[in-house]
């Protein structure tokens, strides 16, 4: 009987110790200095993001680096190939689909394939996208990977206008979600 009235007296000290936290007092925020950033693309060379398709998860979108300099853009392995340049480079890089390497690391696309014409208008009012097929019928998928990379390869900022026109016709203005 004596052990439960020590149990009983003891019990209010720690049920008061556990609700203050056991000693942890508040701190003020601390200060630690600028965010960190990373280098995306070589020194040396422009990056574009491309935007595929993660086959783990049917509408996961994720940004993939594909190097596109002023005379044309490369493969993987370095080599330039002669072609568009800027956001039309990063459309034409879109819709030939992930290379080898992002199809090992399971990045598929839902447009269809390089032999699409492109045309890319860049104005105030956003970035015009003018492709030879049908848009309209595309998946949420396919055009979300080809507003966010049209956004992105104009600015780093998502909130870029978008405007896609195939040959059924408009997609947008629309805005990169992901």
């Amino acid at each position: 009987m004596r052990g439960w009235r020590a149990l009983g007296a003891l019990l209010p000290v720690l049920l008061l110790a556990t609700a203050t936290g056991c000693g942890i007092r508040a701190t003020d925020v601390v200060e630690a200095g600028e965010p960190a950033t990373v280098e995306v693309a070589p020194a040396g060379q422009l990056g574009t993001l491309l935007y595929f398709v993660s086959s783990s998860t049917a509408s996961r979108l994720l940004p993939v680096v594909r190097n596109v300099g002023p005379e044309g853009y490369g493969d993987e392995d370095g080599r330039k190939h002669g072609g568009p340049s800027g956001a039309s480079a990063a459309v034409a890089l879109l819709l030939q689909g992930p290379n080898a390497a992002e199809k090992a690391a399971g990045l598929r696309t839902e447009l269809p394939g390089d032999l699409v014409k492109v045309g890319v208008e860049l104005s105030e009012q956003g970035v015009q996208v003018t492709l030879t097929l049908p848009v309209t019928g595309l998946s949420r998928a396919a055009r979300e990977q080809l507003i966010c990379t049209a956004a992105r390869a104009r600015t780093a900022d998502r909130t870029e206008a978008v405007t896609v026109t195939g040959t059924d016709g408009v997609i947008g203005p629309a805005h990169c979600s992901v």
